[in-house]
């Protein structure tokens, strides 16, 4: 067994604890920021030492930002609402239609297969902006301009490229002849695809759901162009508390903190099966 000598242990510890430090800095620093005013934010040197408050919380849960001009009225609320559904549903139905095509792409082969699979991952390619005045104008034609509809048609359009490429290689990485043998007892091809590819990719399937919820909750321009402010998920809805008397850093600390509170916590639940995800590959044959 081998020994590590105290010095190393110390340098290892001092490495770990700056590596941890710089990526954390950012997150405590808003966390902090979220229980000050502007005028303890502004402060040059910035103060270490302050009066916490719950005022930028109350502004956001209550609706009403004040400010040097006067009270405004937010719905960062209802713009974080919009961002749990909006999320939730697109990658709901991005796994609904792209695990069984990531399995159909995986388990057979065809003429062309490649090329389709290859023009669906090209949707993640396009930049928004290229995309985004024909899909409006189609968008005005169909009725699907500011509706929770259209967005998540958009929503899922962007997770279901990446869902169905990461789910494909999971499958491709069970061994085929479990499959062949729960088929030759008689079972269908969808019996088969219930029973036994689904639950063996399980935590395949839900890294690329993570993921793929991450990639929905952090969208913006397609939000800010084709809905209006009562449909507009927490990223587009921070613009709010860019006022005409000023910049409210405490209110955006504090939405930051309530805005990354759902992916966190969902990273949180969700790491035991990223962690069997990414050791799929390693224990097999």
């Amino acid at each position: 067994m081998e020994h590590t000598s105290p010095l190393e242990r110390i340098l290892r510890g001092t490495a770990l604890t700056l590596v941890v430090i710089f990526f954390m800095f950012p997150i405590v620093w808003i966390l902090m920021m979220s229980f000050q005013t502007n005028e303890t934010i502004l402060r040059i040197p910035p103060q270490l030492v302050f009066k916490p408050t719950l005022a930028n919380y109350t502004a956001l849960i209550t609706g009403k930002l004040t400010t040097a001009a006067g009270t405004l009225d937010i719905a960062f609320m209802r713009n974080l609402w919009n961002s749990v559904f909006l999320s939730v549903t697109s990658v709901a139905v991005a796994l609904l239609l792209g695990v069984p095509a990531a399995y159909a792409f995986a388990r057979h082969k065809f003429r062309g297969s490649e090329d389709i699979a290859f023009t669906l991952l090209s949707f993640r390619f396009a930049p928004a902006l290229l995309v985004l005045l024909p899909l409006t104008l189609y968008f005005q034609k169909l009725g699907l301009a500011n509706t929770y509809i259209g967005l998540i048609w958009v929503y899922q359009l962007i997770c279901l490229p990446l869902i169905l490429w990461i789910v494909r290689g999971y499958f491709e990485d069970i061994p085929a002849d479990i499959e062949y043998a729960y088929r030759i007892a008689g079972h269908s091809w969808f019996a088969t695809f219930r029973k036994i590819a689904l639950p063996l990719a399980g935590p395949g399937i839900a890294a690329a759901g993570l993921l793929a919820f991450i990639f929905a909750w952090n969208n913006f321009v397609f939000a800010l162009v084709l809905a209006s402010a009562d449909k507009q998920p927490v990223t587009v809805g921070a613009l709010a508390f860019i006022t005409s008397s000023g910049i409210q850093y405490g209110q955006i600390s504090a939405a930051i903190v309530l805005s990354i509170t759902p992916t966190l916590a969902l990273a949180l639940y969700a790491q035991r099966y990223l962690v069997e995800g990414l050791s799929l590959g390693a224990v097999k044959g």
